[in-house]
C-alpha cells in the first residue's frame, strides 16, 4: 500500500552525497534500482536522476522498517530518512561508493509491477520495446544525462546570445503555408472551413519581419516541423537555434557562429574548439569529398579520371565522358584484405541503391593488378589510372562513371563514408568547417525546372546580379552551412531586402507576379517600408547535442522521439479521430479503396 509523503522534504539528491556528508541526517527520494536481502541485513540501491546511493537496514534496529524494506522491489518509489555513514565495504563503481544511509524512516510512496525490461545503462532490450515504454527507458542514467546535457546546452545558448545583445522572440506555430523546400504539416481551421494553417518548417519569414520591425538581433530556440522521411539525424519535429541580425555581412554571422560553438563546448563539455573553422566552397567540397557536408576526419578524397579515360577502350567510361559526365574514384588504402570480391559485390549493390549504374574496381595485390575492366584498357591507360589514384600494393580503388557529373560525386561521397566505416579509419574528434558559395539554383530532374537550393529569400552574390537571366547554373548565393563530422549543423544566408530583386528572383523560380504576391506578399510589402540589410542562420539543437555526445541517432537526445514511419510507439500517434471532430472541421476521410 502506497504511503503519503506528508512531512517529508528532500534534503539531498541520491548521487550528490559524499564522504564529507558522514554524520548528516538526510532525506532522499527515488526508485529502487536493486534490493539485496542478506537475512539480517537488507541493502537497497536508490536511484534518482543524479545517481545511486545505498540504503542499509538492520533487523536489530527497527523491525517495522526492516520488514518494509523487505517488501521493496525494483522500481518501487521510496522516501527515506537516515544518517550518512561510511561504508565498511566500499564500491569504486559508484560516485557515492564510500557512504551509505542507515535508514531510520522509510515510506513506500509508489509500488511497481515488474517492468518489461531491466532499467540499466547497458540494457540490451530492443529499441521498439523501450520506445513503447519510453517513460521507463528515460529512467536509464545514460539517457537522463543526454537530456540533462541538452538542457545545459540550451541554457548556455541563451546565455551566449543574451550576452551578445540578442532578444528572444517567440514566433507563431500556426502560420500560412508557404513553399520552403519540404512538405508542410497542415492544420485544418474549424472557423475557416476548407482553409489550413501550416506548422512552421522554420521561423524564416517571421524573423525577417522582426528585422523590419527594428529588433536588430533576434534569437529563438524554436520548434520546427517538416513532413519528410526520417533518418538517423532527422525527426519530423525538431528544435532549431534560430538567429537573425541586421546590418551585418556574412563574415559577421560566421564569426558569431564560431564563437557560439566555442562557448557552448567549453561551457558544457570543457572542450576547447579551435577557431576560425576551415572554409571550403561548395564546388571544392563536391570535387574533393563528393558531399556538401563532408566528414574531414579522414582522407580518401575523390580523384578525377575523366582526362585519363576519355579515349579509352572501355565503353562505360568513354560514353560517360562523351555524354558530358565524368569518371571519378576513391582509393581505400590497405583495404585489400577487407574488400574481397564478395565484399566488393556488396559495395556495388550499395552503389546501385544510391543511383549508380555500376561500379568499376581495381585490387592491388602483391603480384598483380586485378580489375573489373582491365581487359578493355592498354597497359599505359591502366598505369595512368593507378598513378592518378595513388594506388599501391594492398589498396583497392573504386570508380564511378555517369553522364551526370554531380551524381558521380554524390555517389562516391556516400561510398567514401561507407568504406571508411567498414575499414574503421574514422578517428575521434570534432572537425568543424564552413561550406560557402552555394549555387543559387539546382535542377530538379522530376519537374524539369530550376529550383532554389536554399529558400527563395537568399541573396545572390553581387557578381551574379549582372547575369541572373543567363546560365542559372552559374548563379551563386550568399549562403553558408556549418558542418561537423559529416553532419550539417547549420544553414544560413544573407537575405534579399530589395523588393524589385525579390520579384526578379521569384520570376526566375517560375512564380508569376500574382502567384508570388499571393504566397509572399506580406513580406515583400514589408520591404517597401524600409528593410535593413540582414542575414542569419539556424543551428539544429538536436543534431548539435547528438554530435557533442557522439550519439548514433537523434532518438538518443530527444525525450519522446518518432520512429522510422513517423509514429510514436508509446502513444500510438498518429491516430484516427472520431467523425464528430472531422465534421466540425468540414473534413471527409476518403478510404484507400475509394
Amino acid at each position: 500500500m502506497a504511503e503519503f509523503m506528508t512531512g517529508m522534504k528532500r534534503t539531498h539528491y541520491c548521487g550528490d552525497l559524499r564522504i564529507g556528508d558522514v554524520g548528516k541526517e538526510v532525506t532522499v527520494f527515488g526508485w529502487v534500482a536493486k534490493q539485496r536481502d542478506l537475512g539480517q541485513l537488507i541493502f537497497i540501491d536508490l536511484r534518482d536522476r543524479t545517481g545511486i546511493v545505498q540504503l542499509s537496514f538492520d533487523d536489530s534496529s527497527d523491525r517495522d522498517i526492516f520488514e518494509k524494506a523487505a517488501q521493496c522491489r525494483s522500481e518501487f518509489v521510496l522516501g527515506a530518512v537516515g544518517t550518512v555513514m561510511e561504508r565498511s565495504s566500499k564500491s569504486d563503481k559508484l560516485a557515492t561508493g564510500d557512504i551509505e544511509i542507515k535508514v531510520t524512516e522509510l515510506r513506500i510512496l509508489g509500488e511497481s509491477e515488474t517492468p518489461p525490461f531491466e532499467i540499466t545503462e547497458d540494457c540490451n532490450t530492443g529499441e521498439a520495446t523501450r520506445l513503447k515504454y519510453r517513460y521507463l527507458d528515460l529512467r536509464r542514467s545514460n539517457l537522463q544525462q543526454n537530456i540533462i546535457l541538452r538542457h545545459k546546452i540550451a541554457k548556455a545558448t541563451r546565455d551566449y546570445f543574451d550576452e551578445k545583445g540578442f532578444i528572444e522572440i517567440e514566433t507563431p506555430m500556426l502560420i500560412k503555408s508557404t513553399p520552403e523546400g519540404a512538405r508542410d504539416f497542415l492544420v485544418p481551421s474549424r472557423i475557416h472551413k476548407g482553409s489550413f494553417y501550416a506548422l512552421p518548417q522554420s521561423p524564416q519569414i517571421y524573423k525577417q519581419l522582426c528585422m523590419v520591425a527594428g529588433f536588430d538581433k533576434y534569437m529563438q530556440i524554436a520548434r520546427c516541423f517538416r513532413d519528410e522521411d526520417l533518418r538517423a539525424d532527422r525527426q519530423p519535429e525538431f528544435t532549431q537555434i534560430d538567429i537573425e541580425m541586421s546590418y551585418v555581412d556574412m563574415e559577421d554571422i560566421l564569426e558569431l557562429g564560431e564563437g557560439f560553438i566555442k562557448y557552448v563546448f567549453k561551457k558544457t563539455l570543457d572542450i576547447d574548439i579551435p577557431t576560425p573553422f576551415p572554409r571550403f566552397t561548395y564546388n571544392e567540397v563536391m570535387e574533393r569529398y563528393g558531399s556538401d557536408k563532408p566528414d574531414t576526419r579522414f582522407g580518401m578524397e575523390l580523384f578525377n579520371l575523366t582526362d585519363e579515360v576519355k579515349d579509352c577502350g572501355f565503353g562505360v567510361f568513354k560514353s560517360a565522358v562523351d555524354g558530358g559526365g565524368s569518371v571519378r574514384g576513391i582509393t581505400a588504402k590497405g583495404a585489400l584484405k577487407i574488400y574481397s570480391r564478395k565484399e566488393i559485390d556488396k559495395l556495388t549493390e550499395t552503389a546501385k541503391g544510391i543511383g549508380a549504374k555500376g561500379m568499376a574496381w581495381i585490387r592491388m595485390t602483391d603480384d598483380s593488378v586485378a580489375s573489373s575492366f582491365g581487359k578493355f584498357m592498354t597497359e599505359e591507360e591502366m598505369n595512368a589510372i593507378i598513378s592518378k589514384a595513388g594506388a599501391e600494393k594492398g589498396d583497392v580503388v573504386f570508380i564511378i562513371a555517369d553522364t551526370n557529373d554531380t551524381q558521380v560525386m554524390s555517389i562516391l561521397g556516400a561510398l567514401r563514408t561507407e568504406v571508411a566505416k567498414r575499414l574503421d579509419i574514422i578517428p575521434d574528434g570534432y572537425n568543424f568547417l564552413w561550406v560557402v558559395e552555394f549555387p543559387f539554383f539546382e535542377f530538379d530532374k522530376d519537374s524539369g525546372e530550376w529550383v532554389a537550393m536554399h529558400h527563395p529569400f537568399t541573396s545572390p552574390t553581387d557578381e551574379a546580379l549582372n547575369h541572373l537571366e543567363g546560365d542559372k547554373g552559374k548563379v551563386y548565393a550568399k549562403a553558408y552551412d556549418m558542418v561537423l563530422n559529416g553532419i550539417e549543423l547549420s544553414s544560413g544566408s544573407i537575405r534579399i531586402t530589395n523588393p524589385d530583386l525579390q520579384k526578379r528572383m521569384f520570376s526566375m523560380l517560375g512564380l508569376s507576379e500574382e502567384e508570388a504576391y499571393k504566397k509572399f506578399g506580406f513580406l515583400t510589402d514589408a520591404f517597401k517600408y524600409g528593410a535593413p540589410p540582414h542575414g542569419g542562420m539556424g543551428i539544429g539543437l538536436d543534431r548539435l547535442v547528438m554530435q557533442m555526445i557522439k550519439a548514433p541517432t537523434l532518438r538518443d537526445v530527444v525525450a519522446f522521439p518518432k520512429v522510422q514511419n513517423a509514429s510514436e510507439p508509446m502513444t500510438n500517434a498518429p491516430s484516427a479521430v472520431d467523425g464528430e471532430q472531422l465534421a466540425e472541421l468540414g473534413i471527409d476521410i476518403i478510404s484507400a479503396e475509394e
